[in-house]
């Protein structure tokens, strides 16, 4: 086994250790982490515990939910992963990252209790997490889901409120190959005769199953709550008895619906005006976030088909007059002729990149699969990074032409470093 750092390691340090203790970076399961709660939480936190799982818009949720809850002066943390270029993202208190002081504080806590107990890189973090929060008196504990939802690590607490935002194909080697196994494991952050909301119009069968079998009042897209449109284009959430305006964030709108209709259970008295006015000051970093102008180039950590599709969408709102120009590269796990369909009606020049992480793709890999997807006479141009790639793409483009560099965290981080540094 490692050794722990000694005393005035850095964050650096530990997240190393951390990485290191571990012979997988991914097991599901609940004992290991289970064991060292309880040795650091004899009893649940008394805190609201609001668990946010599903395959896309978690990261939109989280953050609307917490800007809510934080307008109404309660105290909120909220735990997300993964970070595009500091640990400390991962962790919010009342709004702010964790400090490195704080963090290293917490890890050492965690490293005391766990004794023999080998825990994985995100169970290590997710209980550093629950320490932050109760150390810092928080009141309303926010978590996000990091793969699946029965046997992830933030499931070892029992919400007082789930939310699944969507199920749809993603990390299929973990949770299954269809939409009904994979909602299986969605649904596991579900807890006896408690309120849930489902994101999305289409719950797979096991979702329902599950809730049923629960007594679980979930509140539904589409039958409990809607998105409508005013005749002046305003978009509002819906009720038979409540409406909410949302304002225009860039943000997926069903992400923005399913934040409203949870803090109508946490925070029932919360006028519908001052929803909208927290919510017009939510900000995801990384969720089509425009990085440039002229030309516009924007980021967006969408991975999946699911997601993809939702970033055609938005592209295609934009009503560009120039073209459209992809800076793509992605993990191997990935379904990548799946989002290079989605996207290919809106693009009109690829930049492929590759990544240098694990399980990252590599160029040659990555061509071998988009090529024949779109087909003989497409624009495809090769590049040796995604930094290498946003340079390529922006020489020779006009001010009407836009640019939208997505595929991974790992993308956007690497974009985010290359612009914004």
């Amino acid at each position: 086994m490692p050794r722990a750092p000694e005393a005035g390691a850095t964050v650096d340090q530990w997240l190393a250790y951390l990485e290191a203790l571990h012979p997988t970076e991914i097991e599901l399961g609940l004992d290991r982490v289970l064991l060292v709660l309880r040795r650091l939480f004899p009893q649940k936190p008394k805190a609201r515990i609001i668990t946010i799982g599903g395959t896309n818009g978690k990261g939109t949720t989280v953050a609307a939910i917490e800007r809510l809850l934080l307008s109404r002066g309660r105290k909120v943390g909220a735990y997300t992963s993964p970070h595009l270029q500091r640990y400390n993202e991962r962790v919010r208190l009342n709004g702010e990252d964790v400090s490195d002081v704080a963090l290293v504080n917490a890890f050492e806590t965690v490293e005391a209790a766990r004794r023999q107990v080998s825990l994985t890189y995100f169970e290590y973090g997710t209980l550093a997490a629950f320490v932050l929060f109760r150390d810092a008196g928080i009141e309303d504990w926010i978590l996000e889901v990091g793969l699946g939802g029965r046997l992830d690590a933030v499931n070892v607490l029992d919400a007082d409120l789930a939310i699944i935002t969507s199920v749809d194909l993603d990390h299929t080697a973990w949770l299954g190959d269809n939409r009904d196994q994979i909602g299986f494991e969605k649904a596991g952050i579900l807890r006896y005769r408690q309120n849930a909301i489902y994101g999305e119009d289409d719950p797979p069968r096991s979702v329902l199953q599950q809730a049923a079998a629960q007594k679980v009042q979930l509140h539904r897209f589409g039958v409990d709550y809607r998105l409508e449109s005013e005749t002046s284009g305003v978009r509002r959430v819906t009720t038979e008895d409540w409406r909410v305006n949302l304002p225009e964030t860039g943000l997926p709108e069903r992400s923005l619906a399913a934040a409203v209709q949870a803090i109508r259970r946490l925070e029932p008295d919360m006028p519908p005006e001052a929803i909208g006015q927290a919510l017009a000051e939510v900000r995801v970093a990384g969720r089509f976030e425009r990085l440039l102008t002229s030309p516009a180039l924007y980021v967006d950590v969408g991975h999946n088909p699911h997601a993809a599709r939702w970033l055609r969408e938005r592209i295609d709102a934009l009503a560009v007059n120039g073209e459209v120009r992809a800076v793509y590269a992605c993990l191997s796990d990935k379904d990548t002729a799946g989002v290079v369909s989605a996207m290919a009606p809106v693009v009109d020049r690829w930049f492929l990149a590759p990544l240098d992480v694990p399980r990252g793709l590599d160029i040659e890999a990555l061509v071998e699969r988009v090529e024949p997807v779109l087909g003989e006479g497409a624009f495809i141009e090769q590049s040796a990074g995604v930094a290498e790639a946003i340079e390529a793409a922006r020489q020779g483009a006009s001010e009407n032409d836009c640019i939208i560099v997505f595929g991974s965290f790992f993308t956007v981080a690497a974009a985010r470093s290359a612009l914004l540094d």
